[in-house]
C-alpha cells in the first residue's frame, strides 16, 4: 500500500454520495479540536490533506481518504463543540449514525481522545454508540508529545477507567510528531484488515 497515493476521495453527508463498498473502510471519530485532522495528515505523510483549523467543529462532514485503491480513512464530523446550534448537532449526529449503522465495508472505528483530559460525557455516549453498532472501539489517545510519559501511563489509566475499558492495550497514545508512534498505529491498522480478509 503506498501512501504517496492518498487522496479525498470523497467528501459526504448522507449515504447516497458514499464511494462505492468496494474497499475495506476504517473510520475516526472524536471531539472538535480533538486533532483527527491532524492525526490523518501524519497518517498518511501529508501536511495539508486533511485540512487543520483553529476553529473547532470544522469538519461537518464525511471526508473519505483512498490510500492506493486498497482501503479507505474515514473521518467523521467532529462532536461537542459549544457554539454551535442543537439543530446543528442534531445534524451532526444523524451524518455519524447512517455511516455506522449502514456501511457494510466498514471494518473499525477508532475514537480520538486528548490523552491530557479525562474523556467527556459526549465521547463516553460515542464510545457506548461504536460498541452498540458491533466494533470493538479503540481509543487513539492523541497530543501524547504534550504530557510526560508517566504522566501519560496515569492518563491512560484513568481513560480505561471512565470508558470501562478492561484492556488498556486497546488504548493506543499516539503524537503526530512522532514517526515511531505513527509506524506503530499503521501495525495496528494493518492487523485489523489481515484478520477481516482472513474472516470475509
Amino acid at each position: 500500500m503506498n501512501l504517496n497515493n492518498a487522496k479525498l476521495e470523497k467528501v459526504s453527508v448522507h449515504r447516497d454520495t458514499y464511494p462505492d463498498e468496494n474497499l475495506m473502510e476504517i473510520a475516526f471519530a472524536g471531539r472538535s479540536n480533538v486533532g483527527k485532522s491532524s492525526f490523518i495528515n501524519s497518517m498518511l505523510g501529508r501536511k495539508n490533506l486533511a485540512r487543520t483549523s483553529s476553529s473547532p467543529g470544522k469538519t461537518r462532514t464525511i471526508n473519505f481518504y483512498n490510500i492506493d485503491d486498497e482501503l479507505r480513512l474515514v473521518d467523521l464530523p467532529g462532536y461537542g463543540y459549544a457554539k454551535v446550534s442543537k439543530e446543528e448537532k442534531s445534524s451532526w449526529a444523524k451524518i455519524i449514525n447512517e455511516y455506522l449503522e449502514s456501511r457494510e465495508n466498514l471494518k473499525e472505528v477508532f475514537l480520538l481522545v486528548d490523552i491530557r483530559h479525562d474523556p467527556t460525557k459526549q465521547d463516553i455516549e460515542m464510545f457506548r454508540f461504536i460498541q452498540e453498532a458491533g466494533f470493538v472501539g479503540i481509543v487513539v489517545a492523541t497530543k501524547s508529545d504534550k504530557i510526560s510519559k508517566s504522566k501519560a501511563i496515569t492518563q491512560i489509566k484513568n481513560i480505561a477507567k471512565v470508558l470501562k475499558i478492561e484492556n488498556t492495550d486497546y488504548i493506543i497514545p499516539y503524537s503526530s510528531v512522532d514517526k515511531n508512534m505513527v509506524d506503530e498505529m499503521w501495525m495496528v491498522i494493518k492487523d485489523l484488515l489481515e484478520y477481516h480478509n482472513e474472516a470475509d
